[in-house]
């Protein structure tokens, strides 16, 4: 397992960080902390955070953002996808949610090549697959993929032909054909399995035989060369998928919980990660206080630059 030198960019733990990305003409890191219905920024160069983080609060969790072509953030919050045109800005709606609110919110997303922006639900009770895909267009909100419990994972191959997803509770990304033109997903296949988590696991536990639990899919990004960075839920690794699926490299994280990685810098060789203190133990927040926060490293392979919303 790879070991790199992380270092924390921000100071102040989020509950459940997610959805990074890096804009390179503001040269910052946006994120969102879903629990604590906060969109967050900071500048940064290299490796470090350049003055305090600014928070954006909202009324509800934000799952997923992204940035808009011309300026401004697409978000997708538990009753629907707004536009903001400027930072701290009047929220406009575009979408109001498909779904029950009081049972289901959205989670991971983000925006395709062609400007669409794309959500995944999470069902929260998560004893059934009730998570959709769903994608933004000019025509309105469309459902493009069902059956999953948490909606995770997104993201498309540098020539746009394939396109990620995972759903974390069965711990399996899949991939698909992606048609550009209509943003219609086909040919559905497993593309890589995790091991599930052993019964009666926790966190830090001795478990018999020297069983071991390697984490679950979180969010995702592809990379210049078309691999696959994973997040691994618990596991405390990021894995590098080839193309094929097959385990390249393995990643070891800073704290227990990555949730998300994105590249960014002006080369886009470094490596973001934001992580979850959410739910974990009193022994575990003792062993690892920096639980929450953001993360930056950096990587011998450029990522993808972010994909814009083009405002319908």
């Amino acid at each position: 397992m790879l070991t790199p030198s992380w270092t924390a960019i921000t100071t102040e733990p989020d509950g459940l960080s997610e959805s990074p990305f890096w804009h390179p003409q503001e040269e910052r890191l946006y994120w969102v902390d879903i629990p604590g219905r906060r969109i967050g920024r900071v500048a940064v160069q290299g490796l470090q955070g350049q003055g305090p983080v600014a928070y954006w609060p909202l009324t509800q969790e934000p799952g997923c953002i992204a940035p808009v072509k011309g300026g401004g953030l697409v978000m997708a919050l538990r009753d629907g996808i707004y536009r903001a045109h400027e930072w701290g800005g009047d929220l406009q709606l575009l979408a109001a949610a498909p779904y029950d609110t009081t049972r289901l919110r959205f989670n991971d997303g983000k925006c395709d090549a062609q400007g669409r922006f794309w959500a995944g639900s999470l069902y929260e009770p998560k004893d059934q697959a009730l998570g959709v895909l769903y994608m933004l267009d000019g025509q309105g909100l469309h459902a493009m993929m069902d059956g999953v419990v948490t909606a995770n994972g997104l993201a498309w191959s540098p020539d746009g032909r394939t396109a990620y997803w995972a759903d974390t509770a069965v711990h399996q990304v899949r991939a698909f054909d992606f048609d550009a033109a209509s943003g219609q997903l086909s040919a559905g296949r497993v593309f890589h399995t995790m091991t599930p988590k052993p019964a009666g696991w926790v966190w830090g536990s001795e478990m018999p035989h020297g069983t071991q639990y390697g984490g679950r899919p979180d969010g995702a990004a592809v990379d210049s060369e078309g691999c696959y960075w994973s997040a691994q839920y618990e596991g405390q690794r990021l894995l590098r998928l080839s193309p094929t699926g097959a385990v390249l490299a393995e990643v070891r994280t800073p704290v227990p919980c990555p949730t998300m990685p994105c590249f960014g810098g002006p080369d886009l060789k470094t490596l973001f990660i934001t992580t979850s203190r959410q739910g974990r133990s009193s022994q575990e927040l003792a062993l690892c206080p920096e639980a929450g926060c953001v993360f930056a490293t950096r990587v011998e392979v450029a990522g993808l630059a972010e994909n814009e919303f083009v405002a319908v």
